[in-house]
């Protein structure tokens, strides 16, 4: 897993492979993440070595909006270190994080110094997850609009935060 760990390249050669749209509408959202001070405490707390796989591609919406609080970690935090791939190609790697048989992006892979898995985060957050669950569409349409503009971005930071506490 570190080879191919090796092989994948940051945030900003990732917001770079596009020169329009998708690429604005990244850094759009990376630079109105605000980290209150509580999660920049808990961000900053960890303290040890982490390795972020990620697959993810710049046109995923999914991925303009976690890819970027990912990055946002690793600025508070330099013990955090992203590498980000294609998934086109790649699905191979990600057999072990599919959702109903299929590849989802983003997938985040947490490894250890010595890159052993810790957890991963996959695609979503819960909390947009559960609402889905529940079917109600009103709630649904809701949530998704206040997602897509970044307004659950706070809630993949604690989430990721608990999968690299574990």
């Amino acid at each position: 897993m570190e080879e191919f760990f090796q092989k994948g390249v940051t945030f900003i050669e990732f917001v770079n492979q596009d020169k329009d749209t998708y690429q604005e509408k990244t850094l759009e959202l990376y630079n109105q993440i605000i980290v209150d001070e509580d999660l920049q405490k808990a961000i900053q707390a960890v303290d040890r070595p982490i390795y972020v796989l990620v697959f993810a591609e710049i046109w995923c919406p999914d991925c303009m909006i976690n890819v970027p609080a990912l990055q946002k970690i690793a600025e508070y935090n330099n013990h955090f270190t992203i590498r980000i791939v294609s998934r086109e190609g790649n699905e191979a790697y990600m057999e072990n994080y599919r959702i109903n048989g299929k590849p989802k992006i983003p997938t985040f892979i947490f490894m250890e110094e010595d890159f052993t898995e810790i957890g991963a985060f996959i695609e979503q957050p819960q909390v947009i997850k559960t609402i889905e669950g529940k079917g109600n569409q009103v709630e649904i349409i809701v949530a998704k609009r206040k997602y897509r503009k970044g307004e659950y971005i706070s809630e993949t930071i604690k989430e990721i935060l608990e999968i690299v506490k574990r």
